[in-house]
């Protein structure tokens, strides 16, 4: 007897930005595997006597490999059990789901995804700003700033991520900003562009910082090693004193 795996998208880790379709399967889950940044209150409206097992991934600290959790996802589903696996954010963006998928498939082992609040969206309702605007920013884009090996992508498209009318959402670029914002003004993207830093989105630490891409570089080049996660948007519309 086959189980069934259910990709919940737990949002930034504030329950009440769960989907009502994500809690419910929260609660009838058998076994829920979660990362580092789904966890807390939300692990908190799984079903009593559910197997919770932390399969979390954090850049520069002690994670579960990708095989590992590959791997347990289909030993649990093969047991008959409902497994959720509990993703931060938007399950389907920068979060390896595609991995994922393709060992359930290959173990003939059915699977849904849930939809969820991704931090783009959060970062720029808590500033009190859109990501797009009819006349200033008619599209926005998500970009990763880490590669497999933690670096900058070497591919990125500079055309595009230093066109002043779009709005850019950096995810996991902590570290490799200062040399992405370098990258970006010698491709012609002006050095006060403005950017907001935000970072432990929906939570009790939560951080929102205003400024520009060429003093955020800057900041972060300072900065000592990243405990929490965070996220960049720039672009006209993370303007630092919106009307």
């Amino acid at each position: 007897m086959s189980g069934f795996v259910s990709f919940v998208s737990a949002g930034p880790g504030d329950p009440e930005l769960l989907t009502v379709r994500g809690a419910a399967r929260l609660r009838e889950a058998d076994v829920v595997l979660y990362d580092d940044l789904a966890s807390g209150a939300i692990l908190d409206l799984a079903r009593p006597g559910a197997n919770l097992v932390a399969v979390g991934k954090r850049a520069g600290r002690p994670s579960t490999k990708q095989q590992h959790v590959n791997r347990l996802l289909v030993d649990y589903a093969a047991t008959g059990a409902r497994v959720v696996r509990l993703k931060s954010g938007d399950a389907g963006i920068f979060g390896r789901l595609e991995e994922e998928i393709e060992t359930l498939r290959a173990a003939s082992i059915g699977y849904e995804i849930i939809p969820g609040v991704t931090s783009a969206c959060v970062a720029a309702a808590e500033a009190g700003i859109p990501l797009t605007r009819r006349h200033t920013s008619r599209r926005v884009q998500f970009v990763t700033g880490a590669d497999v090996t933690g670096e900058l992508p070497k591919n990125l498209n500079w055309a595009a991520l230093a066109d002043p009318e779009a709005t850019t959402v950096v995810y996991m670029g902590r570290r490799t900003f200062p040399n992405l914002a370098a990258k970006l003004i010698a491709h012609g993207l002006a050095a006060d562009t403005p950017a907001l830093f935000a970072e432990s989105l929906g939570r009790p630490d939560e951080r929102l910082l205003r400024t520009t891409i060429a003093e955020l570089a800057r900041q972060l080049a300072r900065g000592g090693a990243a405990t929490t996660a965070a996220v960049i948007v720039f672009g006209a519309l993370a303007e630092s004193d919106p009307a």
